[in-house]
């Protein structure tokens, strides 16, 4: 193999294998392993924070060499693992081994005093290559390219006149900071990752294995599939509790997307259509308290916020982008004139509810927990064992030995892309925080929008984006909030409604073209065309594009206000997105005009801020759209019979 095609395969994403034999006995173990040492670590063990992580890593990066293939091609020519990856494996669990022996010296020596020997050296170097290849055969190569840019910067920047200039850094500084210090390979994304993320990961596992993903799947079916469109609906909500207790949209596609995508299209929905709500639903369970996918531990983590607080505000937004994706998914379906499911073929809620109501007792025991101030990781442990007791409550549904061992080993493979892009955000955050890089964008976003909010808000939207592409949520939100938070801050944003606009963002990236890393994994399930789908996903979800920069400038929507104007901004925030909606789909009571649909998509904009003036002008505009609309309707009724007869 000549370097040239060395290259072009590294330059692609690697792949996952369905191994065979042995080596499934291999991964499975070790996967089995590292699940029982988080719950250990989590509940008994009393480690030192750089022993946790760097166990938590090795065995990660071991796993990643073992299940994913270095190309595609790779993977085609051999299921199995080669040599090389296994010498990987061997090299980051040794690497781990290292720093767990040394973490005391390394957590507390100071660097001018006690410089790195060369065996340090070789042994940190060996961790950040290989955490750089495990994310690029998890996530692919545009985080790489991040890396590689901060590298770059880090390196040369002292080259640069100017505000971006800094300091020179040597080689070994350098290596230092990725690899010793707690600002690079551990700092707060790995640390994230290696404690709460990955217990809700094992959580939503054991969720899985109980049976729980049918009883949803039933539930949301009997409340919503005897209207029209109704499968559409039953995806959007069977992927809004999946999506905010998996965190991974990506994930939650191919988990919930597998039975609501052939079934949206067999109801009469276009492939690209069910492809982009099944998206846009596991996109925004991010975002639904009380799980927030996570996110809502992430930002308590990084702002110091009580998770209690964090949940209250996002609620109203969490309501109002659902509510806008059923509304825009039943007005697609009135466009499309798709017909009522007959009464035989939908489930009764009460029969679904008296099959499985206990699955609510997880979720129950978990915000229980959480508003009395447990850690979220043992919350998440209290939530494991709730699952297993009441999947005792039926003899279908119960959890024996062989389905808590299955769940330990998918929770701890789902976890190695999220891992694996967090260890890598941390490699450029090293450089951030070394060269000063994050007051220094600060400084310019601020320069460029000469101070305004709103063009102050359109740029950070767009680096959120931008950074969050392919990248799972816990590694994105902390990335860019390290870059994009104080700039808004400095502008007089609350740190609450801030880091909450940075998480929408970062979260809507995974459906943002050109990298919707969920869009085209539902696109592969409905066998259609992964731009159009990516398109159709914003389409559906833009008010997870408008809410975020509403609750910025009106805090009344994140429960910050009197009862009163709360009550009021959500009551014409509700309408509002309704009729963002329909302007987006191109229908209310019949099609709308161009002028119609111009006039709903800004006047469900002005409803979605809360003041007299902009809600009374709002809702007028939509009172004249749907007269003008109700008479058209009334007409072509009217019209139609005399046409027939």
């Amino acid at each position: 193999m000549d370097i040239r095609t060395i290259l072009s395969s590294w330059f692609a994403q690697g792949y996952k294998r369905n191994l065979s034999s042995y080596h499934i006995k291999i991964v499975g173990t070790t996967a089995f392993l590292l699940s029982a040492y988080q719950i250990w670590s989590v509940i008994w063990g009393k480690l030192d924070p750089l022993n946790q992580m760097a166990i938590h890593l090795s065995i990660i990066l071991a796993l990643t060499f073992l299940l994913y293939g270095y190309s595609k091609k790779d993977v085609i020519k051999s299921n199995a693992p080669s040599a090389v990856d296994y010498v990987f494996a061997g090299l980051s669990i040794c690497a781990g081994i290292y720093f767990t022996i040394h973490a005391e010296r390394i957590a507390t020596r100071i660097p001018i005093m006690n410089p790195l020997s060369t065996v340090d050296i070789l042994i940190g170097l060996v961790f950040v290559l290989l955490t750089i290849e495990a994310a690029r055969r998890t996530i692919g190569f545009p985080i790489i390219i991040i890396v590689f840019i901060g590298a770059g910067y880090t390196l040369g920047g002292h080259h640069i006149n100017g505000m971006l200039g800094h300091r020179e850094f040597s080689t070994i500084e350098f290596i230092d900071e990725l690899a010793f210090s707690f600002n690079g390979l551990w700092g707060s994304p790995i640390s994230v990752a290696a404690t709460f993320v990955f217990m809700f990961m094992l959580f939503g596992a054991f969720l899985q294995k109980s049976g729980a993903g049918e009883f949803f799947y039933k539930m949301s079916a009997a409340i919503a599939e005897r209207t029209r469109g109704g499968s559409a609906k039953v995806a959007v909500l069977t992927s809004a509790f999946f999506g905010s207790i998996s965190g991974s949209p990506t994930a939650n596609v191919v988990t919930t997307g597998n039975f609501t995508i052939p079934v949206s299209k067999r109801s009469g929905y276009p492939p690209a259509i069910a492809a982009a709500v099944e998206a846009a639903a596991s996109t925004g369970g991010s975002i639904l308290p009380p799980i927030m996918g996570s996110s809502a531990f992430l930002m308590a983590a990084v702002t110091q916020m009580s998770y209690s607080s964090i949940v209250i505000a996002a609620l109203i937004p969490g309501i109002l982008y659902y509510v806008s994706l059923l509304a825009m998914v039943h007005l697609e379906a009135m466009r499309l004139n798709l017909p009522r499911p007959s009464k035989e073929d939908v489930p009764k809620l009460t029969d679904v509810l008296r099959e499985g109501w206990f699955y609510f007792i997880p979720m129950i025991v978990l915000v229980f927990f959480l508003m009395h101030g447990s850690s979220a990781s043992r919350t998440g442990f209290y939530g494991i064992l709730a699952v297993v007791a009441v999947s005792w409550f039926r003899k279908e549904t119960r959890m024996g030995v062989r389905k808590v061992i299955a769940s330990m080993i998918d929770g701890a493979k789902s976890s190695i892309p999220v891992t694996a892009a967090s260890a890598a955000a941390g490699l450029i955050i090293a450089g951030i925080m070394t060269t000063g890089l994050g007051g220094k964008l600060t400084s310019i976003v601020l320069g460029l929008t000469d101070g305004m909010i709103f063009p102050t808000l359109i740029l950070v939207m767009l680096i959120c984006i931008i950074l969050g592409m392919g990248m799972p949520v816990a590694a994105a939100y902390i990335l860019t909030a390290m870059l994009a938070a104080p700039a808004l801050i400095e502008l007089g944003v609350t740190v609450m409604a801030a880091h909450l606009f940075i998480v929408y963002f970062s979260i809507f990236s995974a459906i943002t073209p050109p990298v919707a890393v969920a869009s085209y994994a539902a696109a592969g399930i409905a066998d259609t065309n992964p731009n159009r789908v990516g398109l159709e996903a914003v389409k559906l979800g833009i008010v997870g594009f408008v809410v975020p920069f509403m609750f910025v400038l009106e805090p009344a929507l994140l429960m910050n206000g009197s009862a009163v104007k709360i009550i009021l901004a959500f009551l014409t925030a509700v309408i509002g997105v309704i009729a963002l909606g329909a302007g987006a789909i191109g229908w209310l009571k019949t099609r709308t005009t161009l002028l119609e649909r111009f006039l709903l998509i800004t006047s469900g904009a002005l409803s979605m801020y809360a003041s007299l003036l902009t809600s009374g002008i709002g809702l007028v505009i939509i009172a004249i759209v749907f007269i003008s609309q109700y008479k058209r309707k009334t007409t072509q009724v009217a019209v139609t019979p005399r046409i027939m007869s």
